[in-house]
């Protein structure tokens, strides 16, 4: 056998054996790949379940933020009402005070102004006149400045919202039908609202 048919046929023998460990190292090649991409899917999943984890982390956070939040505004909201309704008692108490003691004098003011009104009729000394309008013209200075104001009646309309009728007294002329005829006690209001109605006498 010649030296070249022994070689193609060495070449032949190996040929196999070659091919066999190709097919060996490729395998094992993608043995090797296969753990890579099961090892990355592995990563990938791990990272992906924290991923998910922080997600849901930041979303109760958020919704804390919020409670939170919307509680703080909430809260807000009440003491701000409460201050106003704190501040608008004690405005109510100061003026229920001011009234309750305005009331009290006016009937200190009637008295003073019947006495005026008895003084002019008679014969007795200056002196007490005069000291009685003096009384009375501080006492009525003193509550105009505290929002006291008398009711307009005599000649007036009738009006239920401030006076109040005791009596009715015909009249003759027809203007004055649905008139004030005269005023038994004169009416105040305290800073525009009324206290006292103004007791009068109504033509008809």
């Amino acid at each position: 056998m010649s030296q070249e048919n022994k070689e193609e046929k060495k070449l032949q023998e190996e040929a196999p054996e070659q091919e066999h460990e190709t097919k060996a190292s490729e395998k094992e090649a993608s043995k090797e790949l296969r753990k890579e991409v099961k090892k990355e899917e592995k990563e990938l999943k791990k990272e992906k379940g924290r991923i998910e984890e922080l997600e849901k982390q930041v979303k109760e956070l958020s919704d804390k933020v919020a409670k939170e939040k919307d509680d703080y505004l909430r809260l807000m909201a009440e003491f701000d009402n409460f201050r106003r309704r704190t501040s608008q008692e004690k405005l109510d108490l100061v003026s229920v005070a001011s009234e309750e003691t305005i009331k009290g004098l006016l009937p200190v003011l009637d008295d003073c102004e019947r006495a005026i009104a008895a003084l002019k009729d008679t014969t007795d000394s200056t002196a007490a006149k005069e000291g009685t309008e003096l009384i009375y013209n501080k006492l009525t200075a003193y509550l105009k400045s505290k929002g006291l104001a008398p009711i307009e009646a005599k000649d007036q309309p009738f009006d239920t919202d401030v006076h109040e009728a005791v009596a009715q007294m015909p009249v003759q002329e027809d203007e004055k039908k649905g008139k004030i005829f005269d005023v038994v006690q004169t009416g105040y209001t305290l800073n525009g609202k009324v206290i006292r109605f103004a007791k009068v006498v109504v033509g008809i």
